[in-house]
């Protein structure tokens, strides 16, 4: 049985990921500065630390992950890789398809490490269903890749790519940031119920990701 175009572009990500680890450390590496600053900064023993840590946690994994983004298809200029990758039959959908899968993987790995740590910084728990923080997440985290996938793929060729991603991925992002920002909020705090926020990134989700899916074949044939 043939085995799916986006699984072999996603295995064969996961595999130069596991031989480098550059994405995951870089990831990791900013993101606990940002936790570990922002601890310093302001007193997480006080209640009000309940009010601004769900933003740090998902701000702090937002700027982790361009840099990974970023990597992802500087990979594919080296030995002329993306230029093979257009001339072969597999439809575009499927390259972007497994990268996203990768890049969400990745930043999901990190989360998972940083979350603990972030959880001792900051002595939580949370006062509502801390189970919705599985659904928040993953959420925005997957609005996220997706769009930074498809962004980092329009601006690998420009001389200042590192610099562009996130002046176009960051103002389309925001309203699942504040979705991610209010949702984990809601949850640590128990005021309020997340389940607005978490049916506003489901919806994010699936209308980027349509769209990044359609618009693909474009973006990776362009000169």
């Amino acid at each position: 049985m043939r085995r799916p175009y986006f699984v072999t572009h996603l295995l064969k990500d996961l595999r130069l990921e596991w031989r480098s680890k550059d994405a995951i450390n870089s990831m990791l590496c900013f993101a606990l500065l940002v936790v570990v600053l922002f601890s310093l900064a302001f007193d997480p023993t006080r209640e009000s630390s309940r009010q601004i840590a769900g933003g740090i946690l998902c701000v702090a994994t937002m700027f982790a992950s361009v840099s990974a983004l970023n990597q992802a298809w500087a990979r594919e200029l080296r030995h002329l890789v993306l230029d093979a990758q257009r001339m072969t039959p597999a439809p575009a959908a499927s390259l972007f398809l497994g990268k996203v899968l990768a890049n969400f993987l990745f930043v999901t790995v990190v989360e998972l490490i940083l979350t603990p740590v972030f959880i001792i910084f900051y002595n939580l728990h949370a006062l509502g269903n801390g189970w919705l923080l599985a659904l928040v997440l993953p959420l925005g985290t997957w609005a996220l890749v997706a769009n930074g996938t498809f962004f980092a793929a329009l601006s690998i060729r420009t001389r200042n790519r590192e610099l562009l991603l996130p002046l176009i991925l960051f103002p389309l992002f925001i309203p699942a940031l504040l979705a991610m920002v209010l949702g984990a909020t809601a949850i640590l705090t128990g005021e309020s119920d997340p389940v607005l926020w978490i049916k506003l990134l489901a919806g994010y989700d699936v209308i980027y990701t349509t769209i990044c899916l359609l618009l693909f074949e474009i973006v990776l044939h362009a000169e």
